[in-house]
């Protein structure tokens, strides 16, 4: 089952909530974080970065939180139509049973019901989630290469994707 989460975020929450950054940037993920990152570290991250602008939305298991999705609202008054979708991970203990996919939808639906009408997100070329995004239509911009660092420090490209929802 999909949650929003809502403010203020519990401890527990932020702490499943980093191990789930950690776990991703363990995995490889291109998320924003070094493989030095530590849970302290990522606690704060998502302490600073969670707004009441945002919706956030997470799934659980018996372990604690298996995926989150971020919706972010542009903020400058010219792009109120706009918003951002960010930080979808999935736990490798729940990967492969379309959590991702779940997730994505629930959150394209959210935006389309606060009057969003198109979504922008970028990714790590080569990543599964790239495949998941072409496959819900969210169509390529273009490709940055060396945009970010993988967890290990290594140079990776991403890919800026947008998708229009149409109006409300």
């Amino acid at each position: 089952m999909i949650e929003q989460l809502t403010l203020p975020v519990s401890d527990g929450d932020i702490r499943d909530l980093a191990l789930l950054l950690l776990d991703a940037t363990a995995a490889g993920a291109s998320v924003g974080f070094l493989d030095s990152t530590t849970l302290e570290e990522a606690k704060e991250w998502w302490r600073r970065n969670l707004s009441e602008r945002t919706i956030l939305l997470v799934t659980r298991d018996a372990e604690g939180i298996t995926g989150t999705v971020q919706l972010r609202p542009a903020p400058m008054p010219n792009q109120r139509h706009r918003a951002d979708i960010a930080k979808l991970l999935v736990h490798r203990r729940a990967r492969r049973q379309g959590l991702g996919g779940l997730l994505m939808d629930e959150i394209e639906r959210r935006a389309r019901s606060a009057g969003f009408t198109l979504l922008t997100l970028d990714t790590k070329r080569g990543d599964a989630a790239e495949a998941l995004y072409r496959r819900a239509g969210w169509i390529e911009v273009g490709v940055i290469p060396g945009y970010a660092l993988n967890p290990d420090g290594s140079m990776c490209d991403t890919v800026v994707f947008y998708k229009e929802l149409g109006e409300s």
